[in-house]
């Protein structure tokens, strides 16, 4: 392990970095942010409770997405034409992609589509017989002076509709295995998305995916149920009317089918500008929810720079934007009443003007009225319902699945390792940077500024500085949670990729994550193949047993509220022991725990063959590793504790000691200066199990002065 870029030495006084106070304020919300670590089995490793965790930096989100002025002028980028382009390829591909993901969902359910097929076969029945039924009771039975051969047709018409109950039965019954399915998918996609976009740092994610999941998922299915039975009703009630129009006259089609066909293309031509308006709908009410949600996380920053008339101005136009929208999609649902009115009323009011032809013709006077009874009781009304459920709901639908297939593709990346892959060779650092920098925007001080770094395989790495001196954006670029904004990051001498991420670290924050469940839930919850002897070697490794015994077992309900802060943190550590990953990181993943637990930890970490990096925030975990880097922003030193007692002002500093000649002491005297440090902690309030931060020593040692605070 190596550190290029030396620490300059210093004078006694330690001198404030001047971009320390943005930096504090971006580390603070980090205490909030995921824990990342791998999975043995694959999965995911985010849980959706971690969204309320996580707090995304406003500034840093918004220079990410461009939003803040100047981003598009430096691309070149004219927002109107980018909306236009993307508005017109949605147009084009709509239907396509959302075709594209239909048929695997229907393959899959073919047998679901048969059956519902099967029942829906006793509606073409009952269709069929009613207008063939009254035809032939006219023909055969009154008009010919048959009463009871007209009343039995009418009684062969009546009975067709008694099976329409069990019909409806067994519909709704094969509904559900279509429906339920749909919406399932639906909320898993929308939570996947969530969560990967989190990991990313995408502003919006969050919003956008809670109304996917809570409204749009639920049009969707809504939707789908309504389309698949109003569908499933036009094409065999269809099927059966004109089957009994062939089957009284052929001449009855020449009339009925012109207006039907005309309505039809009528209707149709009002579909892509009603899905365009929906679509509009839409991805207003999209923005004004996120719009809403930036506003609910940053009322105090509104109010301390007197924004609200500009904050209520914009919300005025988001709202704006959705009315108008709304307006446009009701203008053209009444475009749709014409072409109902074209295949609803024309082709009866047609059959009876044509009437006196048809029977000079040879039309019987009972082929007439079963016509009629087609039209007017099954073919009019079926159209008419699907056109209103295709021009209401299926509009929506489309617009809605598109919402969920028409995310931007992920970056390209190399295909993941196989299994097969030949390991690293020998040697090989577990992790390297590489002349790394990071700053949380184009015009903010370097946190990081051109580190290299050199973990080996069993290296224990300590890292220690003041607050907001980079230790926590540090331990995010190694971890690859962040991306630097120069250099390069390595893992086993690749470059770092998320297919890598899941087998090479753990990252740890300071609040430790435990979600309802058992203990050994929790326990396993990166390496869910983990044995009870493995969990445990493990408890006794690292002190769980006073938890494990409180608890009762294994299988015991955890309630994270009633676990204490370093009882959870104990529960973490736990997690990262058995998944025993190459790379180890703990961002003060330990602060709740008392120097003999810590201690406990950190040394059955170091007995794993991985690498283990510890931001550490007491001076005795510290001088536990092999090598430790002391940062202040962008100047960092790193060395053996003894090398930077001698060499490194700063490291004396935060070690309590004022004289760079008492680094030459032993380690006995210096050990016996370490009573006083704890004496002067102990005036200081701490929770159960917590402990004071390192840089606190005695009266007459150097003290590091933080800046004021801006607020």
């Amino acid at each position: 392990m190596k550190a290029d870029g030396a620490h300059p030495r210093r004078e006694e006084q330690h001198e404030a970095h001047p971009g320390r106070d943005g930096q504090d304020r971006a580390h603070s919300q980090r205490d909030e942010q995921y824990e990342v670590a791998p999975r043995r089995d694959g999965q995911d490793t985010a849980h959706p409770q971690r969204e309320e965790q996580h707090e995304v930096h406003p500034r840093r989100d918004a220079q990410r997405r461009g939003a803040l002025p100047g981003r598009e002028a430096r691309h070149g980028a004219h927002p109107r034409r980018e909306a236009q382009l993307e508005t017109h390829s949605r147009r084009d591909t709509s239907l396509r992609r959302v075709g594209r993901e239909a048929r695997p969902f229907l393959r899959a359910r073919t047998g679901v589509v048969l059956r519902l097929a099967g029942w829906s076969l006793l509606e073409f029945a009952q269709t069929f017989l009613g207008g063939f039924g009254v035809a032939r009771a006219l023909d055969d039975g009154f008009l010919a002076g048959r009463p009871p051969t007209g009343l039995l047709w009418l009684a062969v018409a009546a009975v067709a509709v008694l099976p329409s109950v069990p019909a409806a039965r067994g519909v709704f019954g094969r509904l559900a295995d279509l429906v339920e399915p749909l919406r399932d998918g639906l909320v898993r996609r929308a939570v996947s998305r969530a969560l990967s976009g989190a990991l990313d740092r995408s502003g919006d994610v969050s919003t956008r995916s809670l109304s996917q999941v809570t409204h749009q998922s639920e049009i969707a299915r809504d939707g789908w149920a309504g389309l698949v039975l109003t569908l499933r009703s036009f094409v065999f009630t269809a099927a059966g009317a004109v089957t009994g129009l062939l089957a009284l006259s052929p001449a009855l089609l020449l009339i009925v089918l012109p207006p039907l066909v005309l309505g039809s293309a009528l209707f149709l031509g009002t579909l892509p500008p009603m899905a365009a308006r929906q679509r509009d709908y839409l991805a207003a009410d999209e923005a004004y929810a996120a719009h809403a949600g930036r506003l609910a996380a940053s009322v105090r920053d509104i109010a301390a720079a007197g924004a609200a008339g500009r904050t209520v101005a914009e919300s005025r136009t988001l709202a704006d934007a959705q009315l108008a929208a709304s307006r446009s999609l009701a203008r053209w649902s009444g475009v749709r009443v014409l072409a109902l009115a074209v295949c609803g009323r024309f082709p009866p009011l047609l059959l009876l003007l044509g009437a006196p032809w048809l029977l000079r013709n040879g039309l019987t006077p009972g082929a007439l009225v079963g016509a009629l009874t087609y039209l007017t009781q099954a073919l009019a009304p079926a159209v008419q319902a699907l056109m209103t459920m295709l021009g209401t709901v299926g509009g929506r639908l489309v617009v809605v699945l598109d919402r969920f297939t028409d995310a931007p593709p992920p970056p390209a990346e190399d295909p993941p390792p196989s299994r097969d892959a030949a390991p690293p060779p020998r040697g090989t650092p577990v992790a390297e940077l590489h002349e790394v920098s990071f700053a949380y925007g184009p015009g903010a001080h370097p946190v990081l500024d051109r580190l290299s770094l050199t973990i080996g395989a069993g290296e224990h790495l300590a890292v220690v500085g003041p607050s907001g001196s980079g230790k926590s954006t540090l331990a995010a670029v190694l971890a690859g949670t962040e991306r630097p904004t120069g250099g390069a990051v390595r893992w086993r001498g690749r470059p770092v990729r998320p297919a890598d991420a899941t087998s090479v670290r753990v990252l740890l924050p300071q609040h430790a994550y435990v979600f309802s469940g058992s203990l050994r839930d929790n326990l396993r919850y990166l390496r869910p193949d983990a044995r009870d002897r493995e969990i445990a070697a493990m408890a006794d490794a690292l002190g769980l047993d006073a938890l494990l015994s409180r608890l009762g077992s294994l299988d015991a309900a955890v309630e994270p509220d009633r676990l204490s802060q370093g009882e959870r943190q104990l529960v973490a550590l736990g997690r990262a022991y058995l998944a025993a990953p190459p790379l180890l990181i703990l961002d003060e993943a330990t602060s709740r725990l008392d120097p003999a637990a810590e201690t406990r930890a950190e040394l059955a970490f170091g007995a794993l063959p991985g690498a283990l990096v510890v931001v550490a925030h007491r001076l005795s975990s510290a001088r536990r590793a092999g090598r430790i880097l002391v940062m202040d922003g962008p100047r960092t030193q790193c060395g053996t504790p003894d090398e930077l007692l001698r060499s490194c002002a700063l490291y004396r500093d935060l070690a309590g000691l004022g004289e760079p000649e008492d680094a030459g002491q032993p380690d006995e005297a210096r050990e016996s200066e370490e009573p006083g440090e704890q004496d002067d902690q102990a005036g200081e309030p701490q929770e159960p199990g917590g402990a004071a931060g390192i840089g606190r020593g005695k009266g007459r040692a150097i003290r590091s002065t933080p800046p004021p605070s801006p607020v």
